[in-house]
């Protein structure tokens, strides 16, 4: 089988490569009667979209969704929700004659379908988190009573916002780090054992594109840590035993290099900074679902603040 979709209650599927004719996403299991229109989801999709500046991938994508299923006069209709973006900057003979490239997912594919897509990456492409954003959007709807916003917070190892564009004006590539707080999640969310709210958020962002390390709370932290210290670090993490506590999530991940570089193509100097907002899209992925979970088990009983 091959695992294109996320989620239990509230599912997200992709589809599309990353220079084929268009993306695209179906979200299944969206509660009806949610007000819904493509000026929403359009709203977090233009976060993450390239060609903005010249610290972003030099591709001209408007992503420009469509939402052909599952909304009727302006709200959710309780069925499944389809959106696509086209394809309108493709270059696909950009890629044609390259070799696997190192880094990326290219000799991975051949291994394991005895084919691959030379077509920018194609599955594996970052084009495919624009579909993600689309569903995250969808997911935000889900759970009002939660904000979620994430930042870079640094780039190269610097930590200080004043150096960046220094940084990222040099011929090369950058690592970065996205910090993602949300806050307004009620206690309760999650489960004990192998729904853990935590193992299910760190599993959610380090599928993201470039992701190679995610913490949360205290995080990597905790392994040089004393118990008698870190007591209220660990009481501040948001989640206990797997289970939401009503204090903010606070969740940090980690983008490498993007290995593009020197190899043609367009790519972006740091990951992160388009990172941000796939981050967003899978935190809020993750606790809508959990609070479709936790209603299927519990009911709309009130948790404890």
């Amino acid at each position: 089988m091959s695992v294109n979709s996320f989620g239990r209650m509230l599912r997200l599927t992709t589809w599309g490569e990353s220079h084929g004719p268009a993306i695209g996403c179906v979200v299944d299991g969206c509660p009806p009667g949610i007000e819904l229109d493509e000026a929403w989801v359009q709203r977090w999709l233009d976060a993450r979209r390239p060609g903005t500046s010249a610290k972003v991938s030099a591709r001209a994508e408007p992503d420009r969704v469509r939402i052909l299923s599952g909304v009727y006069d302006g709200r959710t209709t309780g069925t499944p929700i389809a959106m696509t973006i086209d394809n309108v900057d493709a270059r696909p003979g950009d890629y044609a004659d390259l070799p696997p490239r190192a880094g990326h997912a290219d000799a991975a594919y051949e291994a394991k379908y005895g084919l691959r897509d030379p077509r920018g990456g194609g599955r594996a492409s970052a084009r495919e988190t624009a579909m993600r954003v689309a569903g995250g959007a969808v997911a935000r709807l889900v759970i009002p009573e939660v904000t979620i916003a994430a930042r870079v917070i640094a780039i190269g190892g610097e930590t200080d916002a004043a150096k960046w564009d220094a940084i990222l004006a040099e011929d090369d590539s950058f690592g970065g780090l996205v910090e993602c707080i949300a806050s307004g999640v009620p206690a309760g969310w999650g489960a004990p054992v192998y729904a853990k709210l935590d193992a299910e958020l760190a599993g959610a962002v380090m599928g993201v594109n470039a992701v190679k390390a995610v913490e949360i709370g205290e995080g990597f932290a905790a392994a040089s840590a004393r118990g008698r210290a870190s007591g209220a670090a660990m009481a501040a993490s948001g989640i206990d035993g797997g289970i939401s506590t009503g204090r903010e999530i606070v969740l940090r991940a980690a983008f490498k290099p993007t290995s593009s570089v020197g190899i043609g193509g367009r790519h972006d100097p740091c990951v992160a900074i388009r990172g941000s907002p796939v981050v967003e899209a899978m935190v809020a992925l993750v606790l809508a679902d959990h609070k479709l979970l936790q209603r299927g088990q519990c009911g709309e009983g009130p948790s404890r603040e």
